[in-house]
């Protein structure tokens, strides 16, 4: 995430206790909770959504080095970072911002050569592809037999490449569609958020909404709709 105005205000959590840190401009790796960004009702920036694979391509660095904290973009780019965020300030139009992006971004993937780390194991990117096709709903045991792996080998390759289990990352799959469903202009019952999105019932859905946001599901939607009234 890139700032085109004041400083970001992040925590990496939500209302248990976490620092508050500003950032012109940050990144971060995948998470089991949510992240807080504390503004007056405006932001003004850029948010690029990288997956793993595409984090490694970018950074050098497997995306599990990222997962679970908050990095400002400098510290990964380098210079690099600098340039991007003052040309994406000085920018005009996002047509020229959209520019910026790719060609700092290919820059970012074409710098150091042969000395970048290697690349993630194929099987690591295909239980990836499958775990993101499905949505989460699907078994890990299952995608790692057909694989030619162990669970366990997987769960170890996968972990050290992503920074979450692949049963972890498929929970946070199944809420990620839940949240897409909670927000829809006419969303449906919790029950049926549940059902669709993969959970057993609709208490297993509460428990991860708990987990995954610190707030129960009906006292998340009452702050959203809130917030968006504000």
């Amino acid at each position: 995430m890139i700032s085109l105005s004041d400083p970001m205000e992040m925590a990496a959590g939500v209302d248990d206790g976490s620092p508050v840190t500003r950032f012109d401009s940050v990144a971060g790796g995948l998470m089991c909770r949510s992240v807080a960004i504390h503004h007056d009702g405006r932001q003004h920036g850029v948010q690029v959504s990288l997956t793993p694979l595409g984090a490694r391509a970018v950074y050098g660095m497997p995306a599990a080095a990222l997962a679970h904290g908050l990095v400002p973009l400098d510290e990964l780019l380098g210079a690099l970072g600098v340039e991007l965020v003052d040309r994406l300030r000085a920018a005009t139009t996002w047509a020229a911002r959209f520019a910026v992006l790719d060609e700092l971004f290919l820059r970012a993937v074409g710098r150091g050569g042969g000395d970048r780390p290697f690349r993630a194991r194929p099987e690591v990117a295909e239980a990836w592809r499958r775990l993101v096709a499905a949505q989460g709903r699907v078994q890990v045991g299952a995608v790692a037999t057909e694989l030619g792996w162990s669970r366990r080998y997987l769960t170890e390759r996968f972990r050290d490449e992503v920074g979450l289990s692949p049963k972890t990352f498929a929970r946070v799959l199944r809420f990620e569609h839940a949240h897409h469903l909670a927000t829809a202009h006419d969303p449906l019952p919790w029950a049926d958020v549940a059902a669709v999105s993969g959970y057993a019932d609709q208490a297993h859905l509460v428990r991860d909404w708990r987990e995954f946001t610190g707030r129960s599901p009906t006292a998340w939607r009452r702050g959203e709709v809130l917030l968006k009234a504000g």
